[in-house]
């Protein structure tokens, strides 16, 4: 099962930390990608993080520097590090998997985004 479960989200103020954890029976640690989307109330889900079979990490500028992604393959856990937190950070987040990371972005064979999604877990970033 590729379903997967986040959880770790909150309520934090500007400058505050998370970490978030992505887990799902299914998990391949040697074969799939898993990435990390945001979607901010009122807008699409976006790709912001991305890690690789091997272990090779990417993300997207606004989140460059202060998020950190990795994986503890014998869990088959994925996590996402928030530091610095800003109110634009706001947001449901999800993990999916892909099978490569086209950049920040999973993907599934044929250039495809991950079409199992979990329930997401809330990060909420205010004074």
């Amino acid at each position: 099962q590729l379903q997967p479960v986040e959880s770790g989200g909150g309520s934090v103020q500007p400058g505050g930390s998370l970490r978030l954890s992505c887990t799902a029976p299914g998990f391949i640690p040697d074969y799939h990608a898993i990435g990390w989307f945001r979607q901010a109330p009122g807008k699409e889900r976006e790709a912001i993080s991305c890690i690789t079979s091997d272990e090779i990490p990417y993300y997207i500028n606004s989140v460059e520097g202060r998020f950190t992604i990795y994986r503890d393959n014998a869990k088959r856990t994925v996590y996402l590090q928030l530091n610095s937190l800003k109110p634009e950070d706001t947001g449901v987040y999800y993990c999916a998997a892909g099978d490569y990371c086209s950049a920040y972005t999973a993907r599934r064979v044929g250039a495809h985004l991950p079409d199992v999604w979990g329930q997401g877990t809330q990060v909420t970033v205010s004074a």
